[in-house]
């Protein structure tokens, strides 16, 4: 197979002693670099699969990878390799090692509505303002990602708001304790603490992991690339691949400097460049060079093709958002009706979510079908977090946020008022509140109608917790959606039959995804590997007009694409702007414009309207730094938008013309 790579690529497979950067350019084959190489180490004898870890950072790129590898060794040799996310890894070591961080067996994991919930009740509650508990949260999740710990915080702390996040970030670190639970943040976090302050654990986990391959790696934040060091040690047998001119994560603590200290950190790092693309024509490339030229560069690369030059980039001026919307859906309409282009080989591009709405307006006055990603998805479903708070506390009694949930899913006679009274009696006895929900001391504190239906409850969960030890995690969330109530109640909020079996199909498809899960694993093994699950992981839209962030789209690709929205102030960002700082909204348009395969379109507007008044807006300065030749603008090239016009009108014609055919 090697025979088949470019000679970059063969070199970035043979390095196998020490540290390897590979600096993948967009669509230059990377993937297939690192699928490559986790054959030829094990097939070359010199690691064997249980020994290989291959670190991503989404697990749609994990799971897509592991398929890839699976299909070129064949057999069961990829169930031995470590092959996921930084977090999953993280919980792997902290099932393994969560005696040194105080855990228990069975630890929770706080979801993201979790952590805000409890940093909320820590900053005054309901009388706290928004604004405040979510600079407070990302404070803390700042704090994490840099691998700080409470006291490091405080430490770190020099304004006032950072001094009461430290503090806040102290208060729940202990009740996340209390509570035998983590966040996603502690799960790089804790693992960093332990390889530095335990040099016996961390060599051991280095003779576990004697390779490391890490994708992405200008996405890593200080605490990720601390976990690379400490898994990699002194010999650095590593394989990084990464793009800075792709980094485009600063805002949630992803710094692409990483990629520099690893140069100094590992004076023998060998540097490899991929800079032939796959992807895009090599008109799209020269933009795409031309615009991030722009940005200081370590190692500067130049991305080329052997495809032929393509169109050139339209360049659309519009009256406004709506009007923009309106072109781009016609134009679309217009190439997938007269050239038979399937829908799903659009893709809309734009800065930020709030700017879909005139397209989704548009789209369907056109009635082009489209899926726009990052809508609601399966596991915020609410009946699917019921569920999974009902299989938490199964596994962790100590899990209060679990508790609170579960108890009042379905509803029953226990309101805020006796929550807050069992909260109160469990902190006396210093015990979590399931505990104390089945002590007769403090049942007796409580009204008998609240007692009454705790004791109920706690039936309940005993008897699944007995029900636990023999059944399958998939038949355990079956008889436990059906006798804690959850199904019936479901029945009772739904306002006809099929608003019932569409919720309830929601359960059993949550039940089947256990049923899929790694064998022999546990309930609660799966529970926290579901916990895992990103967002965005299950978006399949079948054949429509995709549309999504520029952001969403890193590592996608798709034949014709649009940018809209390319106004200063909108992209670059007004608050780049005002910053001064436009190096990442450069690479954010960097990466759109090499996701386009046939052609591409960037759009602005010249108004918008702002409080009622018509606001005058200046095309983005990024047109300024891409070639005027590699760029076709409307009503600046006669010929070509007089070609455009004629292909509209016999498309037009044949439908009139397949209209009395029929």
């Amino acid at each position: 197979m090697l025979d088949k790579l470019n000679p970059p690529q063969r070199a970035a497979v043979l390095h196998a002693q020490g540290p390897l950067l590979v600096l993948a350019g967009a669509g230059s084959g990377k993937t297939r670099v690192i699928v490559e190489k986790i054959a030829y180490l094990i097939e070359s004898g010199r690691y064997s699969a249980r020994r290989i870890a291959a670190i991503t950072f989404t697990n749609k790129s994990a799971k897509e990878m592991r398929e890839r590898v699976a299909k070129r060794l064949r057999g069961e040799v990829v169930n031995d390799i470590t092959l996921c996310t930084f977090h999953a890894l993280g919980l792997k070591f902290l099932q393994i090692e969560h005696a040194a961080v105080g855990l228990k067996r069975g630890f929770s994991i706080f979801d993201a509505d979790d952590a805000a919930a409890q940093i909320k009740d820590l900053c005054g509650g309901a009388n706290a303002k928004p604004d405040d508990i979510e600079d407070v949260k990302n404070l803390i999740s700042r704090a994490k990602n840099a691998g700080l710990s409470p006291e490091q915080a405080a430490l770190a702390a020099r304004s006032n708001r950072e001094k009461n996040a430290a503090l806040v970030y102290s208060l729940y670190q202990a009740r996340l304790t209390a509570f035998n639970a983590v966040d996603f943040d502690d799960l790089i976090r804790l693992p960093v603490q332990v390889l530095e302050e335990n040099p016996d654990i961390a060599a051991a986990w280095r003779e576990r992991i004697g390779y490391l391959l890490v994708d992405e790696c200008q996405d890593t934040n200080d605490a990720q690339y601390r976990l690379l060091k400490q898994l990699a040690g002194p010999a650095g047998n590593f394989t990084c691949v990464g793009d800075d001119d792709q980094s485009i994560y600063a805002w949630r603590g992803a710094n692409p400097e990483n990629l520099h200290n690893m140069g100094v950190e590992y004076p023998n790092l060998q540097v490899i460049k991929l800079e032939q693309n796959y992807r895009c024509s090599n008109r799209v490339l020269r933009a795409a060079n031309a615009l991030i030229a722009h940005n200081p560069h370590e190692h500067l690369k130049t991305l080329w093709s052997d495809q032929a030059d393509g169109e050139r980039i339209r360049v659309w001026e519009c009256r406004n958002s709506e009007h923009e919307a309106e072109k781009v859906a016609a134009e679309i309409q217009f190439l997938g009706n007269s050239r038979g282009i399937p829908w799903s080989d659009f893709c809309i591009l734009f800065r930020g979510n709030f700017q879909s709405r005139p397209l989704e307006k548009a789209l369907q006055l056109v009635g082009v079908p489209y899926h726009l990603t990052g809508g609601t998805v399966f596991l915020e479903r609410q009946e699917v977090k019921d569920t999974l708070a009902w299989l938490r506390l199964l596994v962790n009694p100590d899990d209060d946020t679990a508790f609170m949930r579960a108890v009042q899913s379905p509803k029953r006679d226990v309101g805020a008022g006796t929550l807050a009274k069992l909260a109160e009696l469990a902190a006396e006895k210093d015990m979590p509140m399931a505990q104390a929900a089945e002590s007769m001391g403090a049942l007796a504190q409580l009204t008998p109608r609240a007692a009454n239906s705790l004791s109920k409850f706690t039936d309940i969960v005993r008897a699944l917790r007995h029900d636990m030890r023999e059944l399958s995690s998939a038949d355990l969330i079956r008889r436990m959606v059906k006798d804690c109530g959850l199904l019936t109640e479901l029945r009772h909020q739904a306002k006809d039959e099929a608003g019932y079996q569409r919720r309830a199909a929601n359960l059993e498809e949550l039940a089947q995804w256990f049923e899929r899960g790694p064998r022999g694993a546990s309930a609660a093994d799966l529970a926290a590997q579901l916990a895992l699950l990103s967002r965005n992981d299950k978006d399949d839209g079948g054949n429509a007009v995709r549309m999504m962030t520029l952001h969403a789209s890193k590592g996608l690709e798709f034949p014709y694409v649009f940018i809209v929205g390319c106004e200063d102030g909108v992209l670059p960002h007004q608050v780049s702007l005002d910053e001064g700082n436009l190096e990442e909204e450069r690479r954010l348009l960097y990466v759109g414009i090499t996701r386009a395969k046939v052609q591409l379109w960037m759009t602005y507007s010249k108004l918008t309207r702002k409080f009622g008044e018509h606001i005058r807006l200046k095309p983005s300065r990024f047109f300024d730094e891409i070639p005027a030749a590699e760029m076709q603008r409307d009503g600046a090239d006669p010929v070509a938008d007089a070609a455009h016009k004629q292909e509209r009108a016999k498309a037009g014609l044949a439908a009139i013309q397949a209209l009395f055919d029929d």
